[in-house]
C-alpha cells in the first residue's frame, strides 16, 4: 500500500480523535474513505436491488385501486340485477285521479282497476256552543257539584266549585273528555264569550248533551242557580253527518271521511262533492326507472372494464389488467350474459333490449310499454320468474331472466367468489413484496454497517501512515539543516 502523506501537524489529534470517534465518524483521519463515498455504494445497491421492488409495490397498489373501482361497479350492477328480478317490483302501484273530490293511496299488491267516486256528502263533526259569557274568567257555579258530558253514548263527568270560571271548566272537559271531545272557548264579540264543543269523531252518531247533576250552575258569575248559558243555553254550530257517496254508481255511506275499509289497499280521502274518476295500475314509472338504472349500471361497467383490460404496446395507453385472466374474463361474461338469458321462452332481445357494436347496451321503452300493455304477467315471469304462458297455450316455471343474469355475475362478485379469490392473492402478493423490500434493506444495512467498520479501520491506517511519514521527513529535515550548520 503505498504511503499517503497528510501536511496537517496535528495528525496525531486526527489519529486518536479517529480512534475515539470509531465508525461514526469515517474519512475523519484521512478524508479520503468518507460517509459520502458509503452513501454512494449504497444508492448505487438501492438503485439494483430495492427500486425494482418500490416499483413493484406502487403497480400493485395502483392495482388495488383500480379493483375497487371494478367491484364498486359490480356491486351497483348487481343491485340494479336485483331490483330488476325481485318480484315485489311489480306489486307498486300507481293512482291517477281525474277529479278534486277525493285523495287516495294503494298498498303494494292491490288491485288494478277504474272506477268512479261520486261525492255527494261529506262526513261533519257534532260542534255545539253555550250561552254568552262576560269572560272566560266568569265563575260558573255557586257551589261544587258536577257535570254529566255525553258523547256518542258515552258518558262523562265534570267537576266544579264555587271558584271554577268558564276556562277551568274548559280545561277539566279536555282532560277528562279529549278523546271525544275538543272544548275550547271563543270570543265572538266584546263581553261575550262561549264553551265551544266539538266532537273529534265525525258522523251521524256524535250527538253531545250537557247536564247538570246539583243544580248549582250559575248563569251570571255565581249569584243565582239554573246554569241556562251552560245547558238550557247550548245550541247546535253544525250537526254531525254521515259521508254519503257513490262507487261506481253503488251508493256508500261512512262515519268518516277517511275510507280504508271500502277496498282491500285502497286509503281514500273525501275532500269535497262532485266526481272523480280513478285508476289503479302497476307503477310503470318505477319499472322503467330501474330498467333505466340497469343499463347505466351495466354500460358503466363496460367502460371500466375496457379501459382496464385494454392491450397495447403502449405503456401508457395500457390497461392496468391487459394480463389478467380474472378481470378479462369478467369482461367477456358480462358482454355474454345478455344473450345467455331467458329459460327457453324468450331472449331480453325481445323485450326492447340490444347491444351496439361497442358493446353498449340500450333498451326501446315502447317495446317495454307495449309489453307491459299486452302481456303483464309474461313480462313479469319473464324479468323475476313465474308461470309463463306460451304462444301454444301450455305454460312453463321460469326462474326470470334478472335472476339468471345475478346467478352469473355471482359467480365473480358473491362472497368466496373469482373476485374476493383476486383480491386475496393481490393482498398477498403486495404482502410477499413489502416482506421480500424488509429483507433485502436488512441486509443492506448489516453490508453498509460492516463496510463502515472497514472503512474506519482503513482511515486509521492510513492516518497511522501519514503520521509516521509526516516524522520521517521531519527528521529527514533535521539532519539536512544539520550538515547546512
Amino acid at each position: 500500500m503505498p504511503i499517503i502523506v497528510l501536511t496537517n501537524h496535528n495528525n496525531e489529534r486526527l489519529f486518536k480523535q479517529g480512534c475515539i470517534m470509531g465508525i461514526g465518524s469515517v474519512g475523519v483521519g484521512s478524508g479520503i474513505l468518507t460517509q459520502d463515498v458509503l452513501d454512494q455504494l449504497r444508492k448505487a445497491d438501492e438503485a439494483s436491488r430495492i427500486r425494482p421492488i418500490d416499483f413493484s409495490i406502487a403497480n400493485e397498489k395502483d392495482k388495488q385501486a383500480a379493483f375497487d373501482v371494478i367491484k364498486a361497479n359490480m356491486k351497483n350492477l348487481s343491485d340494479a340485477i336485483g331490483e330488476l328480478a325481485s318480484g315485489t317490483l311489480y306489486d307498486n302501484r300507481s293512482v291517477d285521479i281525474d277529479g278534486d273530490s277525493i285523495k287516495m293511496s294503494v298498498d303494494a299488491n292491490a288491485d288494478e282497476q277504474e272506477f268512479s267516486i261520486d261525492v255527494s256528502k261529506l262526513a261533519t263533526k257534532q260542534i255545539e256552543e253555550s250561552g254568552s259569557f262576560a269572560s272566560q274568567d266568569t265563575k260558573i257555579a255557586t257551589a261544587s257539584g258536577s257535570l254529566t258530558l255525553n258523547v256518542n253514548g258515552k258518558d262523562y263527568t265534570i267537576n266544579y266549585d264555587d271558584t271554577t270560571t268558564l276556562k277551568d271548566l274548559k280545561n277539566s272537559i279536555n282532560t277528562v273528555a279529549g278523546e271525544d271531545i275538543d272544548a275550547t272557548i271563543v270570543q265572538v264579540a266584546d263581553d261575550d264569550f262561549r264553551l265551544v264543543l266539538s266532537s273529534t269523531n265525525t258522523g251521524a252518531n256524535q250527538d253531545i248533551t250537557l247536564s247538570d247533576n246539583d243544580g248549582n250552575l250559575s248563569d251570571d258569575g255565581g249569584t243565582s242557580g239554573g246554569g241556562t248559558k251552560l245547558t238550557s243555553d247550548f245550541s247546535d254550530l253544525q250537526t254531525g253527518e254521515d259521508a254519503q257517496f257513490t262507487f261506481n254508481g253503488q251508493s256508500i255511506t261512512r262515519s268518516s271521511n277517511n275510507i280504508d275499509d271500502l277496498i282491500t289497499g285502497y286509503h281514500i280521502t273525501l275532500k269535497q262533492t262532485g266526481v272523480s274518476n280513478v285508476n289503479v295500475t302497476e307503477d310503470r314509472d318505477e319499472i322503467l326507472s330501474r330498467i333505466d338504472s340497469f343499463v347505466e349500471k351495466y354500460n358503466s361497467a363496460i367502460d371500466e372494464l375496457d379501459k382496464m383490460t385494454k392491450a397495447s404496446t403502449d405503456a401508457s395507453e395500457r390497461g392496468i389488467f391487459s394480463n389478467e385472466s380474472t378481470i378479462k374474463g369478467l369482461k367477456s361474461t358480462i358482454q355474454n350474459m345478455v344473450e345467455s338469458v331467458g329459460g327457453g321462452v324468450g331472449m331480453l332481445y325481445d323485450y326492447g333490449f340490444d347491444i351496439d357494436k361497442e358493446g353498449k347496451l340500450s333498451v326501446d321503452k315502447t317495446v317495454i310499454n307495449d309489453k307491459l300493455d299486452n302481456d303483464s304477467a309474461n313480462f313479469q315471469a319473464f324479468f323475476s320468474g313465474g308461470t309463463f304462458l306460451k304462444d301454444d297455450s301450455t305454460t312453463v316455471e321460469v326462474d326470470g331472466a334478472f335472476s339468471e343474469l345475478g346467478d352469473i355475475l355471482g359467480t365473480y362478485t358473491k362472497t368466496g367468489g373469482m373476485l374476493d379469490n383476486l383480491d386475496e392473492s393481490m393482498d398477498e402478493y403486495l404482502s410477499e413484496l413489502q416482506d421480500r423490500k424488509t429483507d433485502v434493506t436488512q441486509q443492506l444495512d448489516s453490508r453498509y454497517a460492516i463496510l463502515k467498520k472497514k472503512f474506519t479501520a482503513y482511515d486509521i491506517m492510513i492516518s497511522k501512515l501519514n503520521s509516521a511519514s509526516n516524522m520521517f521527513i521531519q527528521m529527514a529535515n533535521a539532519q539536512i539543516d544539520a550538515q547546512k550548520h
